[in-house]
């Protein structure tokens, strides 16, 4: 197993457990990905880190808390996407965060199966 290959093992797992309705497995730029009605949410750049599409506040906001887990290439300035460390990142904001992505993507119809959960302010 690569690297590509045990990462996005971990973000399909942790995606999966979350229950998201009409999750589906894809590439995008030739590196794996998760869609939502055909709409791509995240994917990987490489093995150690996840691009992750967001607001551009939320974004911002994750960039200045979490510098460490969270940043941006010159490539990603002006991107509704953060760039994610794998590496530093621990499952349960992973998944908090993937879900988050999702949503932003997610039909209404779809996301209205999946009830808001409740949670700690980031």
């Amino acid at each position: 197993m690569t690297d590509l290959d045990a990462a996005f093992a971990r973000i399909l797992a942790l995606a999966e457990a979350r229950g998201l309705p009409g999750l589906t497995r894809s590439t995008s730029y030739g590196t794996p990905a998760l869609k939502v009605a055909s709409k791509s949410f995240c994917r990987l750049k490489d093995g150690q880190t996840l691009v992750l599409l967001c607001p551009a506040e939320q974004k911002t906001l994750l960039m200045e808390i979490s510098p460490e887990i969270y940043f941006e290439t010159d490539h990603y300035v002006g991107w509704p996407a953060v760039l994610v460390r794998l590496d530093v990142i621990v499952d349960e904001e992973l998944s908090l965060r993937l879900e988050d992505a999702w949503r932003s993507k997610a039909p209404t119809a779809l996301a209205q199966q999946r009830p808001l959960t409740t949670r700690a302010p980031d």
